[in-house]
Parts: C-alpha cells; structure tokens; sequence
C-alpha cells in the first residue's frame, strides 16, 4: 500500500489503525505474511463505520472472521484488513418463533452453547463449528447433515452499491457451502443474523452436541489447519478422492495432507503459505487427472501471490471472508 493511503488511514482512524502485522497470528493455518494495514471491529455498529469509511476512501478491504477456512500469502495482503469481533448474543424467547441474534464475528460455539444452557433446539450442531456467525452465512456453513440456511431467518447485510437492509434466505441464494455473496465476491459485509430456536430437552440437546462434538474428534485431525480443503462432489467425497490418489500423508515443506483425513491439510508448525498451495494445488491436480472431477475448494486464498490457478482465484479488489 502506498504513502499516501496509509497517511490517509492514520489520519482516518488515529490510533486504531496497525501496520505491519503479521496475519499467521489471526488465522487457524497460522500461515500468512504481513498486512500493510489492519482494523479490529468490536461490535457492528463500529463494522459498519469502519467498512463505510474505507470504501469511501477508494481502498481496497478484505473482512475477516476468526481466520478459519482460509490461506494467506506469505507475502502478505495490500488491501486494508478489517478483523471482525463482534459477537454479541441476545436470545429472543417471547418471539414467535424463539429467536437468537448474533452479531457477525460471534462464535458459533458460543452461540451454540448459549442456546444449550437455555434448553433451546435447532443449532446443537453449530457448537461444534470453529467459525463464526457471518462465516457461516457467507459460506453456508453445515455440519452433520445441517446447515446454516434452514434455520436463518434474516441476515443484515451492508453493501457497497445498495446500502443496508435485511436480506433473505431467498435474496441470499444458498448453495452448498455458499451464499450469492461468497459465489459472486460481492462488496458487502453481513453486520448481524437472526436465526429461528425453539424449545428442547436439554438433556437431549447436550447428548446431541456431546455426540457431535465426539464424532469431530474422531474423523477430523487436529493441529493447525483451515479445516476442509475442498466441498464434497455430488455423490462423492473429497477425503476419499485424495486418498484414492495415494496423497494421504503426502507431505511438501511444513505442510502435510492428514493421515487422518485427506481433506485437511496440517501445518506441522513450520509450514509456509506457499506449503500449504502446493499441496492443495497437488491435491486437485491429481484428482481431476485420475477421476477427471474438479474440486471446488471450500476455503479462500487471498493475499499478496505470485500467481495463482484459476480454480483459486478471487476477486482481488475487495473480499469479505467472514470465516
């Protein structure tokens, strides 16, 4: 980033803005170079106002969440880097339906737990998900044969071009671990989501997020990583697809493809950012080669890189990745 748009920050938002930060320590990888220029939100009302500023300015933005599903360049990120940590909760149980509110950078582990205490029903499965709230909107976020979609009512959402408003399940257009905003790179950030609960046995609830959470430890490795690389094909899975290329275990500079779970990829704690492409990179090639099915990868990859493959790249102007 240039002189002038840093002095332009500094005199924007004083002694809020910090430069030169390395970005291994805001995501799960703990890969990643530094950002020229970093914003932290704690709340959306001050999300909004960051955001609404830096687009004025003309300069480039990237939002992130808690840094999940996602690699950065060893090289860094030129664009100014807002860190979403707003994560207010509020339970609505006069509401019909029972409701939950969570601003976008909340834990939806957080909110899952939050709701168990209560006895409420319908997102025990996000108490196992690292991720945050406006990740799991952006990205359509599942677990266990549910997803984010079935129980969001609306999602408040700033854009860049039609302003603030509530947006749909509908407006919002789901897919599998996608939303019309991730599909289309669209300019605009979620602020907040409402999601619909409704009363449960706790007993019930918590054997539930017990069993989930058991079922995570088993088939999913633990260490360092962005969680699953790629989204399951129709009819098939990704983990078994690399496994069945023979790149289970294979392993490039600090950087392995789990033994456990071929659809993960491990900083073994030395890892590089370009570590962690190769083998992604390795991954689909090899996939798309022996069973001719291109991998749609579930994380993003945004950053300073010296080229990337076209089933990686992004818009390179102005990203939200609220993971």
């Amino acid at each position: 980033m240039d002189k002038k748009a840093l002095n332009a920050l500094r005199k924007a938002f004083g002694g809020n803005l910090q430069e030169n930060v390395q970005m291994a320590n805001f995501t799960t990888m703990n890969v990643g170079g530094p950002a020229d220029a970093l914003l932290i939100a704690h709340n959306a009302t001050q999300l909004a106002g960051m955001v609404s500023r830096i687009w004025e300015m003309g300069l480039p933005l990237i939002v992130l969440g808690s840094g999940s599903n996602l690699l950065i360049s060893d090289k860094g990120i030129r664009s100014v880097l807002v860190i979403n940590h707003a994560h207010n909760i509020k339970i609505d149980v006069r509401s019909q339906p029972m409701t939950v509110w969570a601003e976008s950078g909340a834990l939806m582990i957080n909110m899952g737990r939050q709701l168990a205490l209560r006895a409420l029903s319908g997102l025990e499965w996000a108490a196992t998900i690292p991720g945050t709230v406006g990740g799991a909107v952006y990205g359509n976020a599942g677990a266990f044969g549910k997803e984010t979609c079935r129980q969001l009512i609306k999602a408040d959402v700033l854009h860049r071009t039609e302003g603030r408003a509530d947006w749909t399940c509908e407006q919002l257009q789901f897919s599998y671990r996608a939303s019309k905003l991730k599909r289309e790179s669209q300019e605009a950030i979620i602020l907040s989501a409402l999601f619909a609960v409704e009363n449960g046995d706790s007993q019930k609830i918590q054997t539930d997020i017990d069993n989930y959470r058991q079922k995570r430890l088993k088939t999913q490795p633990p260490g360092a990583s962005m969680g699953s690389v790629f989204r399951n094909p129709s009819d098939d899975k990704a983990g078994q697809l690399i496994e069945a290329v023979g790149l289970k275990g294979k392993k490039i500079g600090g950087a392995v493809i789990s033994p456990i779970h071929a659809n993960f990829i491990i900083n073994e704690g030395s890892a590089s950012a370009q570590d962690v492409l190769d083998l992604l990179v390795l991954a689909h090639k090899s996939v798309e080669k022996k069973f001719k099915i291109s991998l749609i990868p579930e994380i993003e990859v945004i950053g300073d890189w010296q080229s990337l493959p076209e089933f990686l790249q992004t818009n390179p102007v102005s990203k939200v990745v609220q993971a």
